[in-house]
């Protein structure tokens, strides 16, 4: 007996009840990932002021494929239908097996959708390959590595080299701690992207994040033994998965062994609380955080960001490792952070 068929549809900003059954299917979605969520729609629009495009798979009422998009237009860096901007996953979540018919149903409608908004490309953040005959970024890796179930094996599963750096960071007196807002996250984040010459996002949008998550979105600050803020992480929690997304470190940190110690007391907290992987997030091959990550014993996973080129020719370069935004990083570091963090969201909302 043949199937239903699908029916792809959009999801409507203030429709609870669609976006609750919307999550149920993420949260029950092995190809899902927490940037496939429904509160990403109205952060991406609220915040970054990006028309969105939550496309579902509906099939006999029940939601079977879900592709969040939103339109990003620049005048410096193009004119995009991202899934998903300011996320390092995104593309389409279905069964793999089940529900073929419903992800190329979702494919077909995006195609559509980026020709009717005349983008230049349409790029899938894709954890695994979809078409392995698109063109595709090969600058971004992933860090996942199981969550081992006693704090002490987690501890002992970190090389050596760099468990003498947490053990640093614990002699030095350091302490953590669960934050309610993101003040002295923020303050540490703005610091230190603008020391690497990169804008930072606005501090709206990390309010908007604890506000649309709760529980799920932590604050984890470390400071010395008087109180002293070092470094701050702000990151996820989706099913039994942690993700420390966004940080932020002083000068003063790397002395004392407050970037080893915060991420080592995430993995402390996140281990108690029966979380079973770690997931260190997106880096470009070859830079510091890449080599960080690896000194932790974690093997970087290739991202298959994937692209449907219409107007270019090539996939897009938006990044501080393309050369021609050397100058302006240079000229970047220079700002007083006060006018950088009131410039900087008004150029990073167009880099997704």
């Amino acid at each position: 007996m043949d199937r239903l068929p699908v029916k792809v549809k959009t999801l409507a900003s203030g429709d609870a009840e669609t976006a609750a059954r919307w999550d149920g299917f993420v949260h029950a979605c092995p190809q899902a990932t927490f940037f496939h969520l429904s509160a990403w729609q109205g952060i991406i629009r609220d915040v970054f002021r990006h028309r969105t495009f939550f496309l579902y798979a509906e099939r006999a009422g029940e939601i079977v494929a879900v592709l969040p998009l939103a339109e990003v237009k620049s005048r410096l860096f193009g004119h995009a239908l991202t899934s998903l901007p300011f996320c390092v996953y995104g593309g389409i979540a279905a069964d793999a097996e089940c529900e073929a018919d419903a992800a190329a149903a979702l494919e077909t409608e995006a195609d559509a959708l980026a020709r009717r908004l005349g983008v230049q490309h349409l790029e899938y953040r894709n954890l695994e390959p979809r078409h392995h005959d698109w063109p595709r970024q090969e600058l971004y890796v992933t860090f996942r590595k199981a969550i081992l179930p006693e704090v002490e094996d987690n501890m002992l599963a970190i090389p050596r080299k760099q468990r003498a750096m947490v053990r640093k960071g614990i002699k030095n007196g350091l302490v953590g701690h669960v934050d309610g807002d993101v003040d002295r996250f923020f303050a540490l984040y703005a610091d230190n992207v603008l020391r690497h010459g990169t804008p930072a996002l606005p501090k709206k949008f990390f309010r908007r994040l604890k506000e649309s998550f709760g529980s799920a979105c932590e604050v984890l600050t470390v400071a010395d033994a008087a109180g002293k803020p070092l470094s701050s992480v702000l990151s996820f929690y989706f099913r039994d998965e942690v993700l420390p997304y966004y940080a932020g470190d002083d000068l003063a940190a790397r002395d004392l062994a407050a970037n080893d110690f915060k991420y080592w007391d995430l993995m402390r907290r996140a281990c108690e609380r029966g979380c079973k992987v770690f997931d260190y997030g997106r880096s470009k091959i070859g830079t510091g955080p890449w080599s960080f990550k690896k000194n932790w014993g974690f093997e970087p996973q290739p991202l298959s960001y994937e692209y449907r080129l219409y107007k270019r020719g090539d996939v897009p370069q938006n990044n501080p490792m393309n050369p021609k935004y050397r100058a302006f990083i240079a000229l970047w570091k220079r700002l007083p952070v006060g006018v950088a963090n009131a410039i900087g969201p008004h150029i990073v909302r167009n880099l997704g």
